[in-house]
């Protein structure tokens, strides 16, 4: 349990919001959702507390905040298995866009939050442990899909950005209930859909005899085979783009054409770049033209991104069907003497916010809670 002074806790939330946050834009609603009908400006709180139990109120209809994310409660995640309870959370929100007859989803996360190695945005971590954790929460996330027929029998691809991490999951998960996916690569999935059209990849990746070190051993991809593994149900992507080539992105619309009616769910993928504009269109003009035919049409599923600024700090957050929520994370004193996390939803709207409205609300309630 955290001890006092609060004053030290506040103290933390200012240096908290020192730190940048990336953009968001404002996404059109999904095309068959119907379209928003109302904006909720709301101050609904949700207390946790820090270092063990916690007792929580939602507001109706929508989900609490994940327990032991928030970067005041370290200890919390790292006794806990936070990312258990987001692929539980995702696995209910494919579940309901899929019967909604969604075909394109992102998941979205941060992938370092829990156990003993547990870090934040705030603490420093690279490129590659990102990948790593990344490509271990879909390993155990595919399982999951297996009570359903149409998702056995190699019909659960696993989409991994280059042959190396392809290579890593088949020897780290070499389990039966992992094994049944069909282990792929983008490059491989581009070149068997759409034909030879994969762009900006190596062609000596893997080598004419298999093994190429640390390009990775070709001979750990499945064979895709038309009618019977091929096309799949539901193909699991792996951080596409996100500290690769950028034309991984391209290169999954291609995968989608060819493919239509193959369900596409991409895991961190960090779309919001795509979406945004961070790659400028006169310097990427494939990624670019990609934007408004492909990548707005995806549904976010499960979204869970931090956010801070001016002296606040928070989430937005949603899980499908549910309303996209903007939550505000304090840190109070209970009745009891005892620290806890304050959540309290500040908005909720059908359509998604912009980075910028987020952190307005945000700062509104912070500063509404101080008067």
């Amino acid at each position: 349990v955290m001890s006092k002074p609060i004053p030290t806790m506040k103290a933390a939330v200012l240096l908290l919001s020192t730190t940048a946050a990336s953009s968001f834009t404002i996404l059109p609603p999904p095309i068959g959702r119907a379209p928003a009908t109302s904006d909720c400006n709301l101050a609904l709180p949700r207390l946790s507390a820090i270092g063990g139990g916690s007792a929580q109120t939602s507001p109706p209809g929508l989900s609490d905040l994940p327990r032991g994310i928030s970067p005041f409660e370290k200890s919390l995640s790292k006794s806990i298995d936070v990312q258990a309870d987001f692929r539980s959370r995702a696995k209910t929100a494919v579940d309901a866009a899929v019967a909604d007859a969604a075909v394109l989803m992102e998941i979205e996360f941060p992938p370092l939050i829990g156990g003993d190695k547990s870090k934040s945005q705030f603490d420093d971590f690279d490129n590659v442990q990102e990948l790593d954790k990344n490509k271990d929460w879909t390993m155990l996330f595919a399982p999951m899909f297996l009570d359903d027929p149409s998702y056995r029998e190699g019909k659960t691809w696993l989409i991994f950005p280059d042959l190396k991490e392809c290579e890593l999951a088949s020897a780290e998960w070499a389990g039966a209930r992992y094994q049944t996916a069909t282990f792929t690569t983008i490059e491989a999935t581009t070149e068997h859909l759409a034909g030879r059209g994969a762009t900006g990849v190596s062609k000596i990746m893997g080598g004419k005899d298999g093994d190429a070190g640390l390009l990775g051993d070709k001979n750990v991809l499945d064979t895709l085979v038309e009618g019977e593994n091929s096309p799949s149900a539901l193909s699991l992507v792996i951080q596409p783009g996100n500290g690769g080539p950028v034309e991984d992105w391209v290169n999954l619309e291609k995968v989608h054409l060819s493919s239509s009616a193959s369900k596409m769910v991409i895991v961190n993928g960090a779309l919001d770049k795509v979406r945004g504009g961070y790659y400028p269109g006169v310097f990427f003009p494939k990624l670019a033209a990609t934007v408004d035919r492909f990548y707005k049409k995806f549904e976010s599923v499960f979204y869970l991104k931090p956010i801070s600024d001016k002296g606040v700090y928070g989430w937005l957050y949603r899980v499908y069907p549910e309303p996209w929520q903007v939550v505000l994370q304090t840190v109070a004193e209970d009745k009891r003497g005892q620290m806890v996390i304050q959540d309290s939803v500040v908005y909720t709207s059908d359509e998604r916010p912009s980075y910028n409205d987020a952190v307005a609300k945000l700062v509104a309630a912070a500063n509404g809670q101080s008067q």
